[in-house]
């Protein structure tokens, strides 16, 4: 027999799990009658529990938003997925920028039963990651929150940002918020610019939310624009450094498999497909084509073919250099024949006081 306590528990996971259920729903899966199942939700209302009940034919129990979090029970196998949620993101800068992540991966490990703590720690012991280039920091929590707060409810915020030699103070109306390589960008439209823009959260120095102007209406974010791909092709067009002009024997679906979205923009032409980008040094531009790893030709400019060829005379010489080989081992006799040498070049003992004495006197 289910122990109580038991019970009110398992009403406890299976409101966690469901939107809503009825008296008779959570009835038949505990196997009791309904007003066994008003008694414990009773007791769970008791403990603190936020429940709200509906009354009515089709009314039913859900777990109400109340100040404070419920107490959460997890499966095995969610449990899991939350420890390796915690990991990725301790993984990739969260838990250096806040103790959040540290604390709810130690909260879990306290609560979990022995033999489930072994599981999730045998995976933290054997879990490891490929350096990812371009970690960066999470950023000021509440820069986070309030613009994406701001992005859910269409509401518009007043920042000042650092650009790149100037400081501006500006007006946008957040679309969202995008993780790319290390880096945080707020999208959306900016009334300084009159247009689309995005912005590095790291360079936010100062943030506000505002009320909405009734003579300048918030400018939503259309249903069909994708922040993603806003962030992905600005950085493939910023104009910085030399720009390059490169054409890649491949099909279009064969260049976008292997080319990243950030690193320029694709064109399909006679003979594959052209790679219009910036770079800046020209160095990092060559070995990102030998990356792609395609036949190609390199149309502008020409300091980027010879910075190609430079890269290709750097790997000739390496692959040219021997492995290093170790020094042969000496022969017995070789050892033997060199101690011997030494030997007979040593002055003997006799020989060495003899010559280490002061001259005597003969009466």
């Amino acid at each position: 027999m289910y122990h109580p306590t038991t019970r009110v528990l398992t009403v406890l996971e299976l409101l966690q799990s469901h939107a809503r259920l009825n008296g008779a729903e959570l009835a038949e899966r505990l196997e009791v009658d309904p007003r066994t199942v008003r008694r414990y939700i009773g007791t769970l209302k008791d403990l603190g529990v936020p429940v709200d009940s509906e009354p009515g034919r089709y009314g039913g129990y859900r777990l109400f938003p109340g100040y404070k979090l419920p107490p959460m029970m997890f499966t095995e196998e969610e449990a899991l997925a939350i420890v390796l949620g915690l990991l990725a993101s301790r993984r990739v800068g969260f838990g250096a920028a806040t103790p959040a992540v540290e604390g709810a991966l130690s909260k879990i490990d306290r609560v979990l039963p022995d033999r489930l703590r072994g599981r999730v720690q045998a995976v933290q012991g054997a879990l490891t990651f490929t350096p990812i280039r371009g970690v960066g920091q999470l950023p000021n929590p509440a820069t986070l929150l309030t613009l994406t707060s701001a992005a859910d409810a269409n509401q518009r915020v007043w920042m000042r940002y650092q650009g790149g030699t100037d400081q501006t103070e500006r007006t946008i109306d957040p679309y969202g918020v995008v993780h790319h390589r290390g880096r945080w960008y707020v999208v959306g439209w900016c009334h300084l610019r009159d247009d689309v823009r995005m912005f590095r959260l790291d360079r936010v120095l100062a943030l506000e939310p505002r009320d909405i102007d009734p003579h300048s209406p918030i400018n939503a974010r259309p249903v069909d624009f994708d922040c993603v791909e806003f962030v992905l092709q600005s950085l493939a067009t910023a104009p910085w450094g030399w720009p390059v002009e490169v054409l890649l024997e491949l099909s279009l679906e064969e260049a976008r498999r292997r080319v990243s979205p950030d690193l320029g923009t694709l064109e399909p032409t006679a003979g594959g497909v052209i790679l219009r980008t910036q770079a800046d040094p020209l160095d990092w531009m060559a070995r990102e084509l030998v990356q792609i790893d395609c036949p190609f030709r390199i149309l502008h400019p020409p300091e980027l073919r010879e910075a190609v060829h430079r890269l290709a005379r750097e790997i000739s010489r390496q692959a040219r250099r021997a492995p290093r080989r170790p020094a042969p081992p000496r022969r017995n006799s070789d050892v033997r024949a060199a101690r011997q040498t030494a030997e007979r070049s040593r002055p003997g003992p006799a020989l060495a006081a003899v010559q280490t004495q002061s001259p005597v006197s003969v009466a």
